[in-house]
């Protein structure tokens, strides 16, 4: 059963994502076009489960199956695209997660949200501790229920999500 955790920010998330950069770019080689450090680890101040969300963007995501071999041999599990079309996920740490690799295809729209939201907060400090504080109390009211949590964020998370794309087309 997965445990239901957030933290205070740490400032150990950044390097903990440039070490896993190293690894995934090594893997994957001249395919990646670039790596991305997502989700709410990557915002400065923000509480989150202690999970860095990697977001590589490839040239051709039809070929990143090939490397699941490799991915496995530095402890990931792959999910496939796992609810969302054209993605591929993979996680690692089990239960105990500490990261999650969200590769896109260059030109996905999938990009510009994950890119919108993090941005968003990274400039919208009221909006990130409003964003914090409701993880935070669901974290407290359902710690042994990871989809309750979930389902809690959800709504706000969408709407912050609505307005950091609507903000980040206008940069």
């Amino acid at each position: 059963m997965r445990i239901v955790e957030v933290t205070p920010y740490s400032v150990k998330w950044k390097s903990d994502f440039e070490t896993e950069s190293k690894r995934l770019q090594a893997i994957f080689g001249a395919e990646v076009i670039n790596i991305h450090h997502i989700g709410s680890t990557s915002v400065c101040g923000l509480v989150a489960k202690p999970i860095i969300d990697i977001m590589p963007v490839v040239k051709d995501i039809s070929l990143i199956d090939k490397y699941t071999d490799e991915m496995d041999r530095i402890g990931y599990e792959a999910k496939g695209e796992n609810g969302i079309p054209g993605r591929r996920y993979f996680q690692k740490g089990g239960n105990e997660r500490t990261h999650h690799v969200h590769i896109y295809e260059q030109g996905s729209r999938d990009i510009e949200r994950h890119l919108a939201f993090r941005d968003y907060l990274r400039v919208h400090p009221n909006i990130a501790k409003q964003y914090g504080d409701l993880k935070e109390r669901l974290a407290n009211q359902f710690p042994d229920d990871i989809d309750a949590y979930i389902d809690g964020k959800a709504e706000f998370a969408s709407e912050i999500e609505r307005q950091a794309v609507r903000w980040y087309r206008q940069l």
